[in-house]
This record gives structure tokens, sequence and C-alpha cells, in this order.
């Protein structure tokens, strides 16, 4: 992405989530709801920590772009993986990949949300996952960005046990796929 359309992406969301938090009058963290096949999980989103990953992560749950789409990537003693791809294999088509804010003081620490991405640290979309236990590799080290965790599950993490706990194997050219397809219904922010 160049330079000049990732400044405008990056202003567009700083501005996005500041109408977003005045209009809504949110003083501090933002709740939010991730309904599944397996039941609900409520969490709360940190907009101080994170601004640009949560307003990118609301905006994508505002219009709808989380249902249908499953956990394809579970692995015990580690992190459940969805929000991207529907129970085809279909990967959902997103916008542009954010800026990675991993230096943000928050860690992958069991029960935290964070921004999948690939080898590249700025390339998040709209994949997210649940740590299941704490994961220090995953935050930044040695002076290279880590994962950006911008949230963490309040309640419900009977419901991320049991998708964790689910029995997966390899399918489609994927591993740690959960067997019986666990489906997010809805991503609801809270009022």
């Amino acid at each position: 992405m160049q330079a000049s359309h990732f400044f405008s992406f990056k202003l567009v969301t700083s501005l996005l989530l500041s109408f977003y938090l005045s209009a809504n009058s949110f003083a501090e963290n933002i709740s939010v709801v991730i309904s599944t096949s397996k039941g609900d999980i409520t969490a709360e989103l940190y907009p101080d920590k994170a601004p640009i990953t949560v307003a990118n992560f609301i905006e994508y749950a505002n219009a709808g772009f989380y249902e249908g789409t499953i956990f394809h990537r579970v692995i015990k003693r580690f992190m459940i993986q969805g929000g991207g791809m529907l129970k085809d294999f279909t990967e959902k088509p997103t916008r542009d990949v954010i800026q990675n804010e991993s230096k943000n003081g928050l860690h992958n620490d069991r029960w935290t949300l964070a921004m999948a991405r690939t080898d590249d640290p700025n390339s998040a979309a709209a994949q997210f996952y649940i740590n299941t236990k704490n994961n220090a590799s995953l935050d930044p080290q040695g002076g290279k960005l880590g994962y950006t965790v911008f949230g963490k599950v309040l309640e419900g993490q009977y419901v991320v046990q049991a998708i964790e706990k689910t029995a997966t194997h390899n399918a489609n050219g994927f591993e740690d796929v959960p067997i019986d397809p666990i489906t997010i219904t809805a991503v609801t922010i809270k009022q």
C-alpha cells in the first residue's frame, strides 16, 4: 500500500472511531458480543490502546461482515482464529489492511483478542483470534512488531474453551480445522 493511501486510511479510521465514540458517549472501553454456534462471548475493546484496530473491527462488525464466518483454525493450548472464511473455505473479500499497533502495551495473554496476520506485520484485515493461554511469543520482541491485542474476553470463557476443545483435522489445504464447523452468527457492538 502506498504511504499516502495508508495515511489516508489511518486518518479516516481515527475519525470514524472518534465519531463513533462521541456519538455513543463511550468514556471507556467498548463492549462487544461475538455470537457463535457454541454460545456468546462478551469482550471489551480498548480504543485508547488500539484505535485503528478497534475502529476497523467495529466497522466490520457493524457491516455484518462476520456473520456466517467460521472459526477455521483451532489449536489447543494456543488460540482460536476466525472471522474471515465461510464454511466452504471461501475467504471473504476485505478492505485494505491496517497498521500494526502491537507496541501498545497490551500482551497476548489468555483471553485477549488480537488481529491475525501473515508474516507481514502490517497485513491484518478482518480475521482475529482469541488467546487460550499466555502467548508472549506473539508480542513485539527484539525490535520486531508482534500481533496487535485490542480486547479481552469478559464473559463466555467456557464458550472459548468449548471451541478450543473441538476435534480438528486437515481440510481444504488448511490444518487445525474443526471437524464440525463453528460459525460466528453475529458480532454486536453494545451501546
